[in-house]
């Protein structure tokens, strides 16, 4: 067993795989078979997982490649929408079920080559990605030597956009004039406190708290350098609770949110495009704000981080399939690609020359998340519990009614994250609902009992048309099925039953 900080943890888990025989295979075959003079050009099919909003897009560049390349290769394509967050649980789950190429956020980046789940690249590709990104972009895909993903992106943070009609440039810096801002002129201030534990960290960050997680050998979580529950945690709950206590608060990460009143919105790039459509010319944008507790000022923190592009390892038999898919996912993550992407999507280039292209410069939101970095902190693995109990951090904080009453929401935090320690194998491994049955907000995980690899929830419920839910493992988000929501099209009353065995979600009517 091994300390692990969050930034050191793909190292250490690879060096850890490498002298122990773990589940990565050292002769799965990099992007070079062709070495020896073997042809890549031939047709292949493959299953790419994208971004929603990036499925159209993705699926245009993958004709291009096909139409430019000089290697003779096709690739017939299904392009997928599973989001960066899902991604990497999915392909933990099964990875032979896998994308062949896949997108995913950097924090899942470590579990995923432990996982056997990406191909290393090759030497000639490595130098090329290298020579071509950001730097941290490059660290983020890289154990020790050896680089295993491509990087997509270097916009995975948050700042803070404003209407400038209503919030003066001169008061963005101040989180109690913001708030008192948004008060008078009876506009929101939409921050995901509530409903996020990704966006509340920042004031937990702002006064130096960590939460750095410890796993052994296998990758499992062990224990957790936690210091929220402390002196600088209460700090950063009095922070908060000026916020949670505004009658304008909504915990929302919506660019929506300007349609219906609010005047301030803590989000990323991905908004950039929808915000200016809404605001225009009134758009601001700027780092978070600082806040001020017992005389002392904090600037508000945001976790930071890298999207990625993987190969999923092919067999030796495909070792020339393979080489093709790092052929394409060069492609997808060079510079014109990722200047596509920017233009369509605003997503924030990892690739060097595009980052200082004219266009990319002029983007006020990605100088914001440029300012901001400074106070963001990276982020690496993360207990798959972790989200749900941190958020509920703000409701006990938004309850209370004095110091006592913070402290204990604390403490309250604190005592759920030493019990994840203390799981048994049968809770770890059992399977639950969760979702929006009966009125309820992802909070409470339904009860599921299993019989030759299904499982089924012990009571049947009333879903209504449009409900959302997940079944989920040992109450985390480490396994989650399917990899977006289940949506019920037809409302009725149903058990809810997996299939453990291919991840299957159904809907079982009541007799």
């Amino acid at each position: 067993m091994k300390k692990i900080t969050a930034l050191l943890l793909a190292l250490a888990m690879v060096l850890c795989l490498a002298a122990c025989g773990g589940k990565t295979n050292p002769e799965t075959p990099t992007d070079e078979p062709s070495a020896d003079g073997t042809s890549l050009a031939g047709t292949y099919d493959i299953t790419v997982w994208a971004a929603e909003n990036a499925v159209d897009l993705t699926k245009q560049q993958i004709e291009k490649f096909n139409e430019t390349n000089e290697d003779g290769i096709k690739f017939n394509a299904t392009v997928e929408p599973v989001s960066e967050a899902d991604a990497g649980t999915n392909m933990v789950t099964d990875v032979e079920a896998g994308g062949d190429l896949y997108c995913f956020a950097q924090d899942q980046f470590a579990r995923l080559v432990q996982a056997g789940a990406l191909a290393k690249l090759g030497t000639a590709a490595a130098a090329v990605v290298a020579e071509g990104n950001d730097e941290g972009a490059v660290n983020a895909a890289k154990v020790g030597d050896e680089m295993y993903a491509y990087p997509l992106t270097a916009d995975n943070g948050y700042f803070m956009y404003y209407d400038k009609s209503v919030i003066s440039d001169d008061i963005v810096g101040s989180l109690e004039d913001l708030i008192a801002a948004c008060e008078k002129n009876n506009k929101y201030f939409a921050m995901e406190l509530n409903t996020s534990a990704w966006y509340l960290a920042s004031f937990f960050f702002a006064t130096g708290c960590v939460s750095e997680w410890t796993t052994d050998d296998d990758g499992k979580f062990v224990s957790v350098n936690d210091t929220f529950d402390s002196d600088k945690g209460l700090i950063a709950v009095k922070g908060m609770k000026k916020l949670l206590d505004s009658p304008m608060h909504v915990s929302s990460g919506d660019a929506s949110n300007f349609e219906t009143g609010a005047a301030v919105l803590i989000s990323g790039t991905w908004n950039y495009e929808t915000v200016k459509g809404i605001l225009g010319d009134n758009m601001g944008v700027a780092e978070l704000p600082s806040f001020t507790v017992d005389g002392q000022t904090y600037h508000m923190g945001s976790y930071r981080g890298y999207k990625l592009m993987g190969v999923k390892p092919q067999t030796k038999e495909n070792a020339v399939k393979q080489a093709a898919l790092h052929k394409l996912a060069q492609y997808l993550t060079g510079k014109d690609c990722q200047l596509e992407r920017f233009n369509t999507l605003s997503w924030g280039p990892s690739n060097k020359e595009a980052a200082a292209s004219e266009e990319v410069l002029a983007n006020v939101g990605l100088t914001a998340l440029a300012k901001q970095a400074k106070y963001a902190t990276l982020q690496g693995q993360i207990h798959g519990s972790w989200w749900d109990i941190a958020k509920v951090i703000a409701d006990d904080v938004k309850a209370a009614k004095d110091d006592a009453g913070l402290q204990a929401a604390l403490d309250n935090y604190k005592a759920k994250i030493d019990a994840l320690f203390n799981v048994s194998e049968e809770v770890a491994n059992a399977f639950t609902v969760i979702g929006d049955i009966n009125g309820d907000t992802w909070t409470v995980d339904l009860a599921m009992a299993e019989e030759n690899g299904v499982w089924k929830t012990v009571e049947a419920y009333e879903l209504a048309e449009g409900t959302q839910f997940k079944v989920r493992q040992g109450k985390s988000w480490d396994v989650a099925y399917p990899a977006e929501n289940f949506v019920v099209e037809t409302a009725g009353t149903y058990y809810i039953q997996l299939d453990a065995a291919t991840g299957e979600v159904t809907l079982v009517a009541a007799e």
